[in-house]
C-alpha cells in the first residue's frame, strides 16, 4: 500500500517548478536514474510471467553524421564503416542471447511495434539497413512489414538508396530531423545544414510514399522571432506532413550549445512560451490562412493532420508520444527495454571521448554478459503508478481516473493529492466527466509538470547522476 500523499513527498521543491521547460519527459525514469547492478537477473528469469504476444522492438542506432549543437543524445559522429560493421555484429549477438531469454519462456512471441532510433539510423549504409532488417525480422522475429514501424532520418542521410530499403522492407513511418528551414537558424543550432538539402530530402522522402512522414522542427533558437518561426511552419506545410513535432530548444551540459545561449533563463522562457503558443495557433488554426491547417494537437510535441491515420499499434491503438510499457525489447548500446519490475539499459553519457569508449566497450562485449540486465531501475508499485500518469495525462486524451482506479485499487486524487490541487489551482488542468485533462496552458507547459510527477528516489539519482 502506497504511503498517504500527507506522508509521502511528492512534488519538488518550488525553485524547480519556475520554469516550463525542465526537460523532455519521453520514458519514465530518464535513464540518468538507472544505475549499474553488481549481479543483474537473467533476461530468462526476468521476462517470466512478462506478456509476450505485444512486444515491442526498438534497436538503437548510436552514430550520426555531425553532432547538433542541442544534441545530448547518446550518439557517435564519423564513425568509420569497420565502427558499423563491428556494431551490427555485436548487435546481433545481442539479439540472439536476446531471443533465446524470450524463447525459454515458452510461449509465442509476438511484436506489434517497431522502431530505428538513435542517433541518425540512416547513417549506416543501405547494405547495413538491409543487415539491420535482416537482424530484426530473422533473429528477433519482428514482422517488419506486419508491425508499425518508424525510423528516424535527417536530411544528408535520407539518401534514394537508404529509404528504398526501408520502403521495401515495409517502414511506415520516416521522421526527419530538419529543426528550421532558415540557413541562419541551422547556424545559430549549430547544425550546419542548408535548407536546399532539407527541401531535397523531403522530395525523397515523399517519392518513397511511406504512410506518415514527420518533421521535426526547434523553437527557441537565438534570434528566432515569429517571423522566422513562421518560414519554417510554412516551409513544413508545403510538404503536407502527416505530423509535425514542434520541440523547445534545451541546451545542456556538455553539449556544442552549452556555453553559447545568450538569453537569460526568464527571457528564453518567454521567447519559447511565445514561439510555442504561435507554432501551436499556426497549425491548429491557420493564422494568416483562408483554411486552418488543419492539424490536431495530441500533447505538448505533436500535431497530427486531421484525416490522417495515426500509426497505430495491431490492436488498433494510436501510438503516442509517451507510448511507454512494459514488453519494450531494445537491442544495441543506448537502448533500453521494460519489464513490469525492471527497466535495464546500457551505460549511458554525452561528452565524445565517453561515448566512443561506451560503444567500443559494448562491441568488445561477450555474449554471455547480455544474458543479464546491467544498468538498471527498479519499478515498484509507485514508480508503475507515476509512470502510468505520465503516459496519460500528458495526452491531449487525458488521464481516466476510473480506469486508474481499475488498474492500480487506488484512487489517483488519494496518490497524487499535492499534484492535483497544485494543477487544478493554477489553471493547468480540468476535469470532464471523470477525465482529467491539461488546459491549452497546461499542454503549453507539459515539460515543467511532467517532473511533478517524478519520485523522490528518481530524483535523488538524478541529482547525483555525475554528466560525462
Amino acid at each position: 500500500m502506497l504511503p498517504s500523499p500527507s506522508t509521502r513527498p511528492s512534488l519538488p521543491a518550488a525553485s524547480e517548478e519556475e520554469s516550463p521547460y525542465q526537460q523532455y519527459v519521453y520514458a519514465y525514469p530518464h535513464q540518468k536514474a538507472y544505475r549499474l547492478l553488481d549481479d543483474g537477473p537473467l533476461l530468462s528469469n526476468l521476462w517470466a510471467g512478462e506478456r509476450l504476444d505485444a512486444l515491442s522492438f526498438y534497436a538503437h542506432i548510436p552514430f550520426c553524421e555531425m553532432r547538433c549543437g542541442f544534441c545530448n543524445l547518446f550518439t557517435r559522429t564519423g564513425a568509420p564503416e569497420e565502427v558499423t560493421g563491428a556494431f551490427l555484429d555485436t548487435l546481433e549477438r545481442q539479439a540472439r542471447v536476446t531471443r533465446e531469454a524470450l524463447d525459454a519462456q515458452g510461449r509465442p512471441l509476438r511484436f506489434a511495434l517497431a522502431a530505428f532510433g538513435g542517433g541518425t539510423p540512416t547513417y549506416l549504409t543501405a547494405d547495413e539497413l538491409v543487415r539491420l532488417c535482416d537482424i530484426s525480422e530473422d533473429v528477433m522475429g519482428v514482422d517488419l512489414r506486419a508491425v508499425s514501424w518508424s525510423v528516424e532520418t535527417s536530411p544528408a542521410t535520407a539518401t534514394a538508396d537508404r529509404l528504398a530499403v526501408l520502403a521495401e522492407r515495409g517502414a511506415t513511418r520516416l521522421s526527419i530531423g530538419v529543426q528550421s528551414f532558415l540557413d541562419e537558424e541551422a547556424r545559430a543550432a549549430v547544425r550546419p545544414q542548408k535548407r536546399e538539402e532539407a527541401e531535397a530530402a523531403l522530395g525523397r522522402l515523399r517519392d518513397a510514399r511511406f504512410p506518415v512522414l514527420n518533421i521535426d522542427l526547434i523553437y527557441g533558437i537565438d534570434g528566432q522571432t515569429e517571423r522566422t518561426f513562421k518560414v519554417s511552419l510554412d516551409a513544413a506545410l508545403a510538404w503536407e506532413p502527416e505530423e509535425i513535432y514542434l520541440y523547445p530548444l534545451y541546451v545542456r551540459p556538455l553539449t556544442g550549445l552549452s556555453t553559447r545561449h545568450a538569453a537569460g533563463p526568464a527571457e528564453w522562457d518567454d521567447q519559447r512560451l511565445r514561439l510555442y503558443r504561435f507554432g501551436r495557433d499556426h497549425l491548429l488554426f491557420g493564422r494568416d490562412h483562408l483554411l486552418s491547417a488543419g492539424y490536431e494537437q495530441t500533447s505538448m510535441r505533436v500535431f497530427r493532420r486531421i484525416g490522417t491515420a495515426a500509426v497505430e499499434d495491431t490492436d488498433g491503438s494510436s501510438i503516442s508520444e509517451y507510448n511507454q510499457q512494459a514488453g519494450m525489447v531494445g537491442l544495441g548500446v543506448g537502448a533500453r527495454s521494460f519489464t513490469t519490475d525492471l527497466h535495464y539499459t546500457t551505460d549511458y553519457a554525452v561528452a565524445v571521448p565517453e561515448v566512443r569508449r561506451i560503444i567500443d566497450d559494448y562491441i568488445a562485449t561477450p555474449s554471455d554478459r547480455f544474458r543479464r540486465a546491467q544498468w538498471a531501475f527498479r519499478m515498484d508499485g509507485d514508480e508503475r503508478r507515476r509512470m502510468y500518469v505520465l503516459q496519460h495525462l500528458l495526452e491531449s486524451s487525458g488521464l481516466d481516473t476510473a480506469g486508474y482506479e481499475r488498474r492500480f485499487g487506488s484512487r489517483f486524487e488519494d496518490d497524487f493529492a499535492p499534484q492535483l490541487d497544485a494543477l487544478l489551482g493554477r489553471h493547468w488542468l480540468r476535469d470532464g466527466d471523470g477525465v482529467l485533462r491539461l488546459t491549452p496552458e497546461g499542454m503549453a507547459r507539459a515539460d515543467g509538470i511532467g517532473p511533478m510527477f517524478f519520485s523522490a528516489t528518481v530524483r535523488e539519482n538524478m541529482r547525483a547522476y555525475r554528466d560525462r
